[in-house]
């Protein structure tokens, strides 16, 4: 690919909006869900809990969708492709489930309480802090909720290292998840990863490798897919973050043809993507009327 012209994003930098409880919002699903959960059942005293794990993750790194409370939506469990991917975990004997960029691991307890195994998921983040952070935004501990934590950096090839996918059965065995400590044992074994609100941290080129090395984890069994959602546009491009930083954005069709023919042979994946268009209210300094888009999507192998 070719490299981008626009600015790099700057994984290290550490400035971000302050926080804003006026911003904090959530709807009557993830409501019942985090009381079901957490055992918290007065509103007000379950919106001081949340504050205060956001304000403790925040200070660790101040991602947007921790600042904007984002990881209240049950991103996953709302994705077209979700009964997809619980039909898979059902069916499937041993359906390994990776969920990269997991944060607190909010999605994945969606997938477990709607009957994905809990033995079959694992779960991995460059903020090993955060994973902590998430039990005690639950209220659990590594033996109520024992999926295993592998962190790492993306890019570090000794934690996950791009490689072409695989078209035959891996010859490695089927690591035990418990004892993982990068992600490469896993490659070709994988039968579903989720990474939402992951992709649009990098730009171009980072978003490729990234996808290099996703598709290198994935099995080559039909039906085993990749889903999530992210930052996207009409026309890939950057998305202009007022006082932050741009955004590199894919479009539906680049998103499309990245997997379709670029990571994987033309014709051996299917692509679904929807595109979505929502009012931004959740800054003053941006006009209101102000649009953005997100693109929600899934690679299934044929």
């Amino acid at each position: 690919m070719a490299a981008s012209e626009q600015p790099n994003v700057n994984r290290d930098n550490r400035s971000g909006p302050p926080l804003d409880p006026s911003l904090y919002s959530i709807d009557d699903e993830a409501m019942e869900f985090m009381k079901e959960l957490t055992g918290i059942k007065d509103p007000e005293e379950l919106r001081q809990h949340i504050l205060g794990v956001q304000a403790e993750a925040y200070s660790i790194f101040p991602y947007r969708c921790i600042q904007r409370f984002s990881f209240l939506s049950l991103k996953l469990g709302r994705l077209p492709a979700y009964k997809q991917l619980l039909t898979l975990g059902r069916e499937r004997k041993g359906a390994i489930l990776l969920d990269i960029g997991c944060c607190f691991g909010n999605d994945i307890r969606v997938a477990v309480r709607d009957g994905y195994p809990i033995e079959n998921i694992v779960a991995s983040d460059l903020h090993p802090e955060f994973w902590e952070l998430g039990h005690k935004l639950f209220r659990s501990t590594p033996q109520t909720f024992p999926i295993p934590f592998v962190a790492g950096d993306v890019f570090d090839p000794a934690h996950l290292e791009p490689i072409p996918p695989l078209y035959s059965p891996p010859d490695t065995p089927v690591p035990q998840l418990s004892t993982l400590t990068s992600l490469n044992p896993l490659r070709g074994h994988v039968s579903a990863i989720h990474a939402s609100s992951f992709f649009h941290l990098f730009d171009e080129d980072q978003q490729f490798r990234v996808a290099q090395a996703l598709a290198g984890l994935l099995s080559p069994e039909p039906g085993s897919m990749i889903l999530g959602a992210h930052g996207g546009r009409p026309e890939k491009g950057y998305r202009v973050i007022p006082g932050l930083r741009t955004m590199f954005c894919h479009s539906p069709q680049s998103w499309t043809e990245l997997w379709d023919g670029q990571i994987f042979k033309t014709g051996t994946v299917k692509v679904e993507t929807f595109l979505r268009e929502r009012e931004r209210n959740d800054r003053a300094d941006i006009a209101p009327g102000t649009k953005s888009h997100s693109l929600a999507w899934s690679i299934t192998r044929l």
